[in-house]
C-alpha cells in the first residue's frame, strides 16, 4: 500500500493505492484525474526540470530553463549534472533550444526567459 496526495487539482486528494498481484486500486479520489495520477506515480513517475543555468556576458548569471515535458524522476539527478556544467553566452531568447534530447529522455530543455548581452 502507498499513499500519494493527489496534486493534479487544488482538492489535494489523499489517495491510497493498492498493488494486489499487479492489479492497482486506488481509493481516496474525487474524480478519475487522482486515479490516473496515483497509478502514474506508483509505476513511472515523472517530473517537470526547472532550474538556472550559468550564463556569461549577461545582466544576469543564472538563466532559468525548463523542460519541454515531464522526464522520468529516476533522471533528474543526471539531467541536473549536465545542465549545471553547461556555461551559456548571451544573448539567449525565452524558448531557445538549450539541450536537446536530454540524458537521452526525448525530452528537450529550454529557455525560460530571454536574456540580454552586458
Amino acid at each position: 500500500m502507498k499513499e500519494y496526495i493527489c496534486i493534479v487539482c487544488p482538492l489535494s486528494c489523499d489517495l491510497t493505492l493498492t498493488d494486489t498481484a499487479g492489479e492497482l486500486s486506488v481509493a481516496g479520489n474525487t474524480c478519475k484525474r487522482g486515479e490516473t495520477y496515483a497509478k502514474n506515480e506508483y509505476t513511472n513517475p515523472v517530473r517537470m526540470l526547472t532550474t538556472t543555468v550559468a550564463i556569461k556576458n549577461s545582466t544576469h548569471p543564472l538563466l532559468p530553463v525548463i523542460s519541454s515535458a515531464a522526464l522520468p524522476k529516476n533522471q533528474l539527478r543526471k539531467c541536473l549534472d549536465i545542465l549545471y556544467k553547461l556555461k551559456l553566452t548571451a544573448p539567449v531568447k525565452e524558448g531557445d533550444l538549450i539541450v536537446a534530447n536530454i540524458a537521452d529522455t526525448g525530452v528537450d530543455i529550454i529557455s525560460a526567459k530571454t536574456v540580454s548581452v552586458l
